[in-house]
């Protein structure tokens, strides 16, 4: 059964466990992208759906274009597989592209998400 990461660190982040158990996906939880990162070498993912946020100034340390940066990098390492699902506010999309010219990207949907957007990034 497929394993996918639901990184889950702000409300905006839509309830979508009914929608992978459907699809015969196997979906763990975490509070922060720490701990998903945690657990990669125990369990690597197939997929991951987080939220980007963009790195204003440098609240990420100046060598970081956004949160996901230090996970999808992780991601090379221990599931150079996983497909990565980036979920962005209104606010957030103009950004996205800073963060895919550095990383691939499966799909980058907009929040707040249609279930059937969702359905059609993990069927691609």
């Amino acid at each position: 059964m497929p394993l996918l990461y639901s990184i889950i660190e702000s409300p905006a982040h839509p309830d979508l466990s009914a929608l992978y158990r459907e699809l015969g996906l196997r979906e763990l939880r975490f509070p922060s992208q720490r701990k998903a990162i945690a657990h990669l070498r125990r369990e690597p993912p197939d997929w991951v759906v987080a939220e980007f946020f963009y790195g204003w100034g440098n609240n990420y340390a100046g060598a970081n274009v956004s949160n996901l940066d230090v996970l999808l990098h992780s991601l090379r390492k221990y599931a150079p597989q996983a497909r990565s699902i980036v979920l962005a506010g209104p606010d957030q999309i103009p950004h996205v592209d800073k963060l895919a010219a550095l990383f691939e990207l499966h799909a980058v949907l907009p929040l707040p998400l249609d279930r059937e957007r969702m359905r059609e990034a993990l069927a691609g």
